[in-house]
C-alpha cells in the first residue's frame, strides 16, 4: 500500500482516487530512495507508473519542507515532447489535488503570454520541454536558482532529439539543486550513461521489470505483404473487423498523408499526429481520439512516446520503425497498466530483416500470421547475415591506420548543434 511508503494522507488519497491500489514495481523501488534524497538513475518498461514514481517523492519533499517567501519553482521536470509534458502535468495536478502545491507546464507551440502567466505564478512543480524553457532562461524570464529537484524523463529520447546541450545548460543553471533523477526506457549504450555521469551524483541505479500482474499483455504478430496494394488490403481488413481503438504508425509525413487520403476514400474516419504541427491541431487530434470520437489515429514517431490514452486495443505498424527500441515504444501505446493489447506489423520484403532484429531485441517470439483471402504470393526473403572476416598482415595494418585517421578527425571536428528543437 502507498501508506507504507510514508507518504502523506493527502497524496495517498489522491492516488487512490486515480485508481492506484498498490505501488507498481518501479514505484516501490524508486520512492524509498528518492525520499531519502538520493539521486536516481532508473529504467522501466512503458506503462508501469514511472511518472508517479518521481512525482510522489518530490511532492512529499515539498510538503515536508514548505517554500520560503518569494521563492520560485522548486521542482523541474524536463520531458522531450509536448504531448508527454501535458500528460505529466495532468498527473502532477491529480497527485497534488488535496494539497496546497501548484503545478504548471511550458511547451513550444503555446503563446508566450500564457508562459509568462505560468512563470509569474511561481508554481511549485514545473513541467517543461527543454527548447522552450531555455528560451525563457536566456530572456531572464525564468530563474533556476530555487530549483531543488531536477527530473529528466525519457532521457534517451531527449538525446535522440538533440537536446543534450540544452539540458546540460539548464542543469548548470540549476546547479544548487539538492536532488536529480533521470529516467530512461533503456540504460543500454554510452549515451544515457554518459548523460547520467555528468548530471547525477552517486546515483542509485534501479531497473524494474514488470511483475506478472503489471506486465503488458500485448499479443504481437506480423503479416508479410507483397506490395502496397496488399498492405492496404490487410490494413483495411483489420480496421473493419477487429479494431476498437488503434494507432497506425507510419515512417514519414508523406506516407501519413497518403494513408490518410486512402482511408478517407474507404470511408474511415481518422485523425492524425505528426511533427511540426500547430499545437491547437495536435491538441484537437488527441482530444478527439481520447474521447472516442475518432477510433483511428495515424501517427509518425513523434507519437511513439508519451501518448498515454487508455483502452487502445491495437497498434498497427503500417511501416516498420528504423530501430527495435522504437518498435517497443510504439507497441507500448496498447496494453497499458496490465490491460490486454494487440500489436500488428505489416511487413514488406525490404523491411523483413527487421523481424529478426525485433525478436532478438525483445527476446519474445515474433511470428507470422495470414488472413484467408489475403495470403502473400511471395515467400519471405532470405536474410543473409554478414560474416566477420578475420584480417591478417597488410589488410589488418591498413584497417588500423584507417581507424586512427577517423578517430583523429572526430577529435578535431566541432560538435554539431542540436538536431531538433521541435519542443
Amino acid at each position: 500500500m502507498f501508506a507504507q511508503l510514508d507518504l502523506d494522507d493527502e497524496l495517498c488519497r489522491a492516488v487512490a482516487e486515480m485508481g492506484y491500489e498498490r505501488p507498481t514495481s518501479i514505484q516501490s523501488l524508486v520512492i524509498p530512495h528518492a525520499m531519502e534524497g538520493k539521486d536516481i538513475l532508473a529504467d522501466a518498461p512503458t506503462g508501469t507508473g514511472k511518472t508517479a514514481a518521481f512525482l510522489l517523492p518530490v511532492c512529499q519533499y515539498l510538503l515536508d519542507y514548505p517554500r520560503k517567501d518569494d521563492s520560485s519553482t522548486r521542482a523541474l521536470v524536463l520531458v522531450p515532447t509536448r504531448e508527454l509534458a501535458n500528460q505529466v502535468y495532468e498527473q502532477a495536478v491529480a497527485i497534488t489535488k488535496f494539497t496546497h502545491l501548484t503545478c504548471g507546464v511550458i511547451t513550444g507551440g503555446i503563446n508566450y503570454g500564457t508562459d509568462r502567466e505560468t512563470l509569474n505564478a511561481k508554481v511549485d512543480i514545473l513541467v517543461a520541454t527543454p527548447g522552450r524553457l531555455f528560451e525563457h532562461i536566456e530572456q531572464e524570464s525564468f530563474d533556476c536558482r530555487d530549483i531543488e529537484s531536477l527530473i529528466l524523463d525519457e532521457a534517451d529520447r531527449m538525446l535522440d532529439m538533440g537536446f543534450s546541450s540544452i539540458v546540460h545548460q539548464i542543469a548548470g543553471e540549476a546547479r544548487w539543486r539538492k536532488q536529480s533523477m533521470l529516467f530512461s526506457a533503456t540504460l543500454e549504450g554510452k549515451g544515457v550513461r554518459n548523460f547520467a555521469e555528468e548530471l547525477l551524483k552517486d546515483p542509485v541505479t534501479l531497473s524494474a521489470d514488470s511483475s506478472r500482474k503489471e506486465k503488458n499483455k500485448i499479443i504481437q504478430w506480423y503479416h508479410l505483404a507483397d506490395d502496397l496494394q496488399h498492405k492496404n488490403a490487410i490494413l483495411v481488413h483489420h480496421l473493419l473487423n477487429t479494431i476498437e481503438s488503434c494507432i497506425v504508425f507510419v515512417k514519414t509525413r508523406e506516407r501519413l498523408h497518403n494513408l490518410k487520403d486512402f482511408l478517407a476514400s474507404q470511408k474511415f474516419s481518422v485523425t492524425y499526429l505528426q511533427g511540426e504541427m500547430p499545437q491547437d491541431k495536435r491538441n484537437a487530434a488527441l482530444a478527439s481520439f481520447k474521447a472516442g470520437e475518432v477510433k483511428i489515429l495515424i501517427a509518425t514517431d513523434v507519437a511513439a512516446r508519451g501518448i498515454d490514452v487508455q483502452d487502445i486495443s491495437h497498434v498497427i505498424n503500417y511501416d516498420m520503425p528504423r530501430g527495435s527500441d522504437i518498435y517497443v515504444h510504439r507497441i507500448g501505446r496498447t496494453g497499458r497498466a496490465g490491460a490486454k493489447g494487440t500489436a500488428i506489423s505489416i511487413v514488406e520484403a525490404h523491411d523483413f530483416e527487421k523481424v529478426g532484429k525485433v525478436e532478438r531485441y525483445t527476446k519474445e517470439p515474433f511470428k507470422a500470421r495470414v488472413i484467408d483471402g489475403l495470403r502473400p504470393k511471395n515467400k519471405p526473403p532470405l536474410v543473409v547475415r554478414k560474416k566477420k572476416v578475420k584480417l591478417t598482415g597488410k589488410a589488418k595494418k591498413a584497417k588500423a591506420k584507417s581507424k586512427a585517421k577517423t578517430k583523429f578527425k572526430k577529435k578535431t571536428t566541432r560538435p554539431s548543434s542540436p538536431k531538433s528543437k521541435e519542443a
